[in-house]
């Protein structure tokens, strides 16, 4: 068997769990394209690793490597993403990323700068103003 096969199966599986990166708004959706994309990966590791004729077959034993840390990987990020269902209501990645930003307003001096706990200059100035006359 030719090594074309299998490396353009590869990359089509590679290419489609790439647009599933990119493309979809639902958490789950993104963490099953990643998987997509490590299978693809990880279909080329053998592939080269029957075609060298590897006498270690140190392909496979990275495929089996992978496929482990793939396991983790998505048992830990499904943990994560019901976790952000249950407090959210969502699972929508643009949303979720809307939230953490937060508004810009308040980081328009940046994060470093000193927090007034009075809120902006413009509401105390008319008091302090005041101040200043009597």
């Amino acid at each position: 068997m030719h090594l074309a096969y299998p490396a353009v199966l590869a990359a089509l599986l590679f290419c489609v769990g790439l647009y599933g990166v990119l493309a979809r708004r639902n958490a789950i959706l993104v963490l099953m394209s990643v998987e997509l994309m490590l299978n693809a990966v990880n279909l080329n590791l053998v592939a080269f690793d029957v075609w060298l004729r590897d006498t270690l077959h140190t392909g496979q034993s990275l495929t089996l490597f992978v496929i482990a840390i793939a396991a983790a990987e998505i048992g830990i990020g499904l943990a994560i993403v019901l976790m952000v269902y249950r407090n959210r209501g969502t699972s929508d990645i643009d949303s979720l990323r809307d939230n953490a930003e937060g508004p810009d307003d308040d980081n328009a001096e940046g994060p470093d700068a000193p927090h007034d706990p009075e809120g902006p200059a413009e509401t105390g100035a008319p008091a302090k103003k005041a101040e200043a006359t009597a």
